[in-house]
């Protein structure tokens, strides 16, 4: 974590400071935590509400050196962690790391951002290919974005979700729905 938090500096970006084996262990590490919580998440107030970062590790850190870092702040992160910025990879790390250390208060939803297709098209697949040489990172972080819950319910009054209600959510009752939705789930985009 400590290392992640200095990614940025000169000559410390990420490839150069942690070895892929231990980011593949992070992934995993992240992966068993999203399998061990619901679909739709439930937290309770107060609770800090971040929107799409894509890549932008400087503005992450800069939310979290003006509201506090976690645990002394809670979030609710609503997906689009990568692709378009630079940082995809160091700030994707970055998150995982911070949701196997606080799982209860940091919180993590999958964007269409976190779907195979849509982080190949734009970006993260090259990333990685073009740092490790090879898919295999790519395909491990993939494995865990089909884990990740989709939404979640704040203080029982608040539907976070990514984007895209489903027209079958006809009633607040029904958002229930969502836990029985099964993992891993593959994401299918139409066009």
């Amino acid at each position: 974590l400590l290392r992640l938090m200095n990614v940025g500096k000169p000559g410390t970006g990420c490839t150069t400071t942690i070895p892929e084996t231990e980011m593949t262990c992070l992934i995993m590490m992240a992966k068993e935590v999203f399998a061990g919580q619901p679909m739709m998440l439930e937290c309770t107030a107060p609770i800090n509400l971040c929107g799409d970062i894509h890549g932008q590790l400087s503005d992450l850190f800069r939310i979290f050196n003006m509201i506090g870092w976690p645990p002394t702040a809670n979030y609710l992160f609503l997906g689009d962690y990568i692709d378009r910025g630079r940082w995809s990879l160091e700030t994707i790390l970055l998150l995982f790391a911070l949701k196997v250390k606080f799982p209860e208060n940091f919180l993590l939803l999958r964007g269409n951002h976190e779907t195979t297709i849509v982080n190949r098209i734009y970006g993260f697949y090259e990333d990685i290919v073009r740092r490790f040489g090879t898919p295999r990172l790519f395909n491990a972080f993939q494995e865990v974005f089909a884990m990740m819950p989709l939404s979640a319910v704040i203080s029982d009054r608040i539907l976070c979700m990514h984007g895209g209600l489903s027209p079958q959510l006809l009633t607040a009752g029904s958002i229930s729905i969502l836990n029985a939705i099964t993992r891993p789930l593959d994401v299918l985009n139409y066009p």
